[in-house]
């Protein structure tokens, strides 16, 4: 006797906002690091230019500011993570229909 299970059609796929927040949060928190140790590694080709225009209050390279700057991306993460999961959710759902 062979089932054979399949899923239903109009299943869409959920994005769990807490998952997402703290991936995208902690994604960009590793990112900021690993371009500020690429920065002290490889001066000539800095990005902390790129830094103080998208940090508010940044100033090249202090401990404040670095756990400063840790802080705003890993906002940043969250910030997308409130927009993009929910109008997402929202859009499946109505293509589900």
């Amino acid at each position: 006797m062979n089932t054979v299970r399949t899923a239903p059609a109009t299943t869409t796929g959920r994005i769990p906002l807490f998952a997402f927040g703290m991936s995208l949060g902690f994604f960009l928190a590793i990112t900021f690091v690993l371009c500020v140790a690429f920065d002290l590694v490889v001066p000539g080709q800095a990005m902390y230019r790129t830094w103080l225009g998208l940090i508010p209050w940044f100033d090249w390279l202090s401990w404040p500011d670095f756990i400063w700057g840790l802080g705003v991306s890993f906002l940043y993460g969250w910030y997308i993570a409130l927009i993009f999961a929910p109008l997402y959710n929202w859009f499946a759902g109505r293509a589900a229909r």
